[in-house]
C-alpha cells in the first residue's frame, strides 16, 4: 500500500458524532501513529514543492496540529487562526454562516507581512465556511493565500464551492 492509502485506512468513522446523522471522520489514529502523521505532513508539504511559502496558517483547533508541523517541515512561520477572544493582540475578525446562526474567526492584525505567501491548513473541508473566512482574514492582513490544504475533503458537502477563488488541495476525498 502507498502512504496515502495507509493514512486513509487508519481514519476511523464515528457515527452520530457530534450529533445524530453525522458520520465523523476521526483523525486521531493518524495522529497517534508517528509514521502516518509524518507521511500526512510530508504529503501536504509536497503540494507546495518549489513554491516560496512564508507562513502556514492553521485553523483552530485541528488545523493547529497540521499547520504547525507543516510550517516546521517547510521551514516557515506558523500563524494561528482562532475563535473569537482567544488572541491577546489587536485582531481582524471574519464572520461566517453556519446551518443555524453564525460564527467567526480571528487573526492578529500583524500576523503576516504585506504580500506574504500563506498556506492555509486544516484537517477537513466540509461546508467551507471556516476556511473561506480564514482566507478572507489572510487577505485583510495584506497577505496572499497560495494554497488551502486539507487532509480530508467531504466533497458531497460542496465546501470547495466557497473556495473557488483559491487553489485548494485535499489529500483524501469522500
Amino acid at each position: 500500500m502507498n502512504r496515502l492509502e495507509n493514512i486513509k485506512n487508519a481514519l476511523r468513522d464515528i457515527p452520530d458524532f457530534p450529533k445524530p446523522g453525522i458520520l465523523f471522520k476521526d483523525i486521531t489514529p493518524v495522529l497517534s501513529h508517528p509514521q502516518l502523521f509524518g507521511d500526512a505532513i510530508d504529503l501536504m508539504a509536497e503540494t507546495v514543492e518549489g513554491q516560496k511559502i512564508d507562513f502556514v496558517a492553521g485553523i483552530e483547533a485541528r488545523g493547529f496540529i497540521f499547520g504547525a508541523a507543516l510550517a516546521r517541515k517547510i521551514n516557515c512561520g506558523f500563524v494561528p487562526i482562532r475563535k473569537p477572544g482567544k488572541l491577546p493582540y489587536k485582531t481582524f475578525r471574519e464572520e461566517y454562516s453556519l446551518e443555524y446562526g453564525t460564527d467567526s474567526v480571528e487573526v492578529h492584525r500583524d500576523a503576516f507581512f504585506k504580500g506574504a505567501s500563506v498556506y492555509l491548513a486544516d484537517d477537513l473541508l466540509a461546508t467551507g465556511g471556516t476556511a473561506a473566512a480564514a482566507a478572507k482574514l489572510i487577505k485583510k492582513c495584506g497577505a496572499e493565500v497560495s494554497l488551502i490544504g486539507f487532509l480530508i475533503e467531504l466533497s458531497f458537502l460542496k465546501g470547495g464551492e466557497k473556495l473557488i477563488s483559491f487553489p485548494v488541495k485535499s489529500l483524501i476525498r469522500y
